[in-house]
C-alpha cells in the first residue's frame, strides 16, 4: 500500500489553500489525512477561505450513495486578475479568472514608443472598461501582470535601459497604474511571459523548457526545475546580445558587435534578402517570400536558424532543456528557420542532451496575454499573499 505523505502546514490558510490549486475537489477528511492535522483543525483553516470566497462547494458532486461528502474546490470567479501584453506596435489588455481562463480582452494597436504615460493611460482605462462591462467591482480585480518588449528589473517593476522603449527606463510602473487602480502590479519581459503561457496551455507536465522569440530582436524565457529563471537583476534568458560565432564586425543597437540579434533577427535576414537580389520591405514580405519558395528568402532565414542554432546549442549543454519552442514572426517562415536551429542544434549538442529533445514551433499566438495571467494568479494565490489578505477580513 503506498503511503500518504503529510504535510506540516503550521497555522497557514494560505498554504492549506495550495492544495486546491490543481482543481480538484477535496474533503476535510482527506486534507486531514494529508496534513495529519485534525479534522477540527483543518475546519479552523478552511473556514477563513470560505468567508474570503476562494474556495467553496462543489456544486455538480455527484452522489455515491449515503450521506454525500462535502467537496470543496476553488472558486474560479472569486476573483479576477488582469493580463497586459505590450510589443512595439500594438498592446492587449484581458481579464481572466483564477484559473487561467481569459474572459474579455482587447487587442489595439499601439507604439511603446509613445512613452508609459499614453500607454499605462490607455491600459487602465481600457482594464477599467472591461471590467465594467462584466460587472465586476474594481476591487475584485487582484493583481495585473504586464508583459514588455523590453529587459525589467521585476522586483520594482521598472524597466532597465530598453532599446525600443524610449522614456521607459527606470519608470515606475506599479506606482503609475495604483493612481487608477488599486491592484498589485507585476511586470516582466515579454519573453518570459511567452515561456510561461507556452508551458501553461501545451507543457504543464514540462520541467525544463526553452522558449526562443525571433522577430525584429530575439531573446528566450528559461523554465528550469519547473521555475522560471529570471536571474539575479532579470536579464536571464537574453540570448539575442550573446556574441556570435559570425559576423563580429555588425554593430548591434546594443552597442556591441557580433550580438546574435544583429546577425539573425528580422533586419538582418531583410537586408541578405535584398542584397541577394530579392526586394523586400518588411517581415511580413519576407515571410510571404519564404512561404512562397523564394530562393533567396529561404536560404537567408535557415542561415539565420543555423545561427541561433550555435548559441541554442550552448544552451541545451548548459540547461538541458526537454523542449524548445520557436515563436515570434520569424518562426511563421515555414519550417526553414527550425529546420536551421535543428540541424546545428542537434549536431552540435551531445548525444545525452539530445537524445530527448525537441525542438518544435509555438502552437498558440496568445502565450504571453495568457503568460501574464499564470504570472498575476500564481502571486494572487500565494501563501504569503492570501494570509495576507486573510488578515484584512
Amino acid at each position: 500500500m503506498t503511503e500518504t505523505r503529510k504535510i506540516n502546514l503550521g497555522l497557514s490558510s494560505g498554504r492549506l489553500l495550495q492544495f486546491f490549486r490543481d482543481g480538484e475537489p477535496h474533503t476535510k477528511a482527506e486534507l486531514a489525512n494529508l496534513t495529519g492535522l485534525a479534522r477540527s483543525t483543518v475546519s479552523l483553516r478552511l473556514d477563513p477561505l470560505l468567508a474570503l470566497g476562494v474556495i467553496g462547494p462543489m456544486t455538480d458532486a455527484t452522489s455515491t450513495g449515503g450521506r454525500p461528502s462535502a467537496r470543496l474546490q476553488l472558486k474560479e470567479d472569486a476573483f479576477v486578475v488582469g493580463a497586459v501584453s505590450f510589443g512595439a506596435t500594438h498592446a492587449q489588455a484581458s481579464l481572466a479568472d483564477l484559473s487561467g481562463k481569459i474572459l474579455v480582452s482587447i487587442d489595439t494597436k499601439r507604439q511603446i514608443s509613445d512613452g508609459p504615460e499614453v500607454c499605462l493611460r490607455w491600459m487602465t482605462s481600457e482594464l477599467k472598461h472591461l471590467l465594467a462591462g462584466l460587472g465586476i467591482q474594481e476591487d475584485r480585480l487582484l493583481v495585473i501582470g504586464i508583459g514588455v518588449p523590453g529587459p525589467v528589473e521585476h522586483t520594482t517593476g521598472r524597466p532597465a535601459n530598453p532599446p525600443i522603449m524610449p522614456g521607459w527606463d527606470a519608470f515606475d510602473i506599479p506606482e503609475r497604474v495604483n493612481r487608477d487602480l488599486q491592484a498589485k502590479v507585476l511586470v516582466d519581459n515579454e519573453v518570459n511571459m511567452m515561456v510561461l503561457g507556452e508551458r501553461f496551455m501545451n507543457f504543464p507536465d514540462v520541467e525544463n523548457l526553452i522558449f526562443l522569440k525571433a522577430a525584429t530582436g530575439i531573446g528566450s524565457g528559461i523554465i528550469a526545475g519547473g521555475i522560471l529563471q529570471r536571474g539575479a537583476d532579470g536579464t536571464a534568458g537574453d540570448i539575442g546580445h550573446v556574441r556570435s560565432l559570425v559576423g563580429t564586425d555588425v554593430a548591434c543597437q546594443c552597442g556591441n558587435f557580433g550580438c546574435l540579434e544583429a546577425i539573425a533577427g528580422a533586419p538582418a535576414i531583410i537586408r541578405s534578402v535584398n542584397e541577394a537580389g530579392l526586394p523586400i520591405r518588411n517581415t511580413a514580405d519576407l515571410i510571404d517570400a519564404a512561404r512562397r519558395s523564394k530562393v533567396e528568402a529561404i536560404r537567408a532565414v535557415r542561415q539565420a536558424g543555423r545561427d541561433i542554432g550555435e548559441v541554442l546549442s550552448t544552451c541545451v549543454s548548459l540547461l538541458n532543456p526537454e523542449i524548445i519552442v520557436i515563436g515570434g514572426s520569424l518562426s511563421s517562415a515555414g519550417e526553414h528557420l527550425i529546420a536551421g536551429i535543428r540541424e546545428i542544434v542537434y549536431g552540435r549538442s551531445t548525444p545525452l542532451a539530445s537524445e530527448n529533445l525537441t525542438v518544435v514551433q509555438s502552437r498558440d499566438s496568445k502565450g504571453e496575454i495568457v503568460g501574464a495571467a499564470v504570472m498575476a494568479i500564481d502571486y494572487a494565490l500565494d501563501e504569503a499573499t492570501i494570509d495576507q489578505m486573510l488578515e484584512t477580513i
